[in-house]
């Protein structure tokens, strides 16, 4: 069975940091990027960030562009994302999707994980 599992979420304060995994099972993540996106009760899903299958394509948004690094290693079959700086308005369920690049720049993906709980509070 193919699947995408996200870890690393939690409650953290603000100004603190979290760091995301997306774990691929079943299959390799090598051929595919992987986009990071999170969606909060009764708002649109949000595209956070992705990266090319090669690593050497990334991208922010602007909401968290000099905060969030995401990264992969083939190797562990995982992508990163380390989220610094964090904000209440960080608090989110964040979702990992594999796709194409081209997929995921319209918020699509071929495989979803079942999303981990990032919240940030005092």
């Amino acid at each position: 069975q193919l699947q995408l599992a996200e870890s690393g979420g939690g409650l953290v304060q603000p100004g603190g940091s979290l760091r995301l995994s997306c774990a691929g099972s079943g299959f390799t993540l090598t051929g595919y990027s992987i986009g990071w996106f999170r969606q909060v009760p009764g708002k649109e899903r949000e595209r956070v960030s992705y990266i090319s299958s090669s690593g050497n394509i990334t991208y922010y948004s602007d909401s968290v562009k000099g905060r969030f690094i995401i990264s992969r290693d083939n190797a562990k079959n995982t992508v990163y994302l380390q989220m610094n700086s964090l904000s209440p308005e960080d608090t989110a369920v964040y979702y990992c999707a594999a796709g194409s690049l081209l997929k995921l720049r319209f918020g699509r993906g071929d495989y979803w994980g079942q999303g981990t709980q990032v919240s940030v509070s005092s």
